[in-house]
């Protein structure tokens, strides 16, 4: 019998095994395109033994997957996709399709209101004053410390930067 830490698949692995040969097999060719194997010291010749030993470990374990007895049917999102998580999902892609049109300061407070509200379950006045400070501290941190800039949106956040800016300066004149 094949070493193996059970004695059953679990729903989802032998798709993911078989996933994991054919990513291996493709990056093994694209290891195979930067300069071949033309030596030992050829700018491919890492790639190309690291790629190659992915190709052969996820072969060796899809093969022992196939062997083995599969669970009970059923399982598949109760184990590999549970509710929370196919949520946090949607709710991330969704912040990502409207961050460019809504801008970084909206997409964000929602994405944060609507996570902690989430995964917390606290108050609705708790949970606004979390996403408050938070997006306060990501929003100093990334756009005024990094000078990250972030898609403006809705909000005229240049404007008001430069307001903030010349009260502040003519303040202390």
């Amino acid at each position: 019998m094949p070493h193996s830490q059970h004695s059953y698949t679990k729903p989802g692995e032998t798709l993911f095994g078989f996933l994991m040969v054919v990513l291996s097999v493709f990056l093994f060719w694209q290891a195979y395109s930067i300069a071949g194997f033309e030596s030992l010291s050829s700018p491919g010749a890492f790639p190309l033994a690291a790629t190659a030993l992915m190709v052969i470990t996820a072969c060796i374990a899809c093969v022992q997957n196939l062997r083995l007895p599969s669970e009970v049917q059923g399982h598949f999102f109760k184990e590999i996709l549970p509710p929370v998580v196919a949520v946090m999902i949607a709710v991330i892609l969704l912040f990502a399709v409207v961050l460019d049109t809504l801008g970084f300061i909206p997409t964000a407070l929602a994405f944060l209101f609507l996570t902690i509200k989430f995964l917390h379950r606290g108050g609705v006045i708790r949970t606004t004053l979390l996403s408050l400070m938070v997006l306060v501290l990501i929003y100093v941190v990334f756009r005024l410390v990094f000078k990250v800039v972030l898609p403006e949106g809705i909000v005229p956040e240049r404007e008001i930067l430069a307001y903030l800016s010349d009260l502040f300066n003519t303040g202390a004149q």
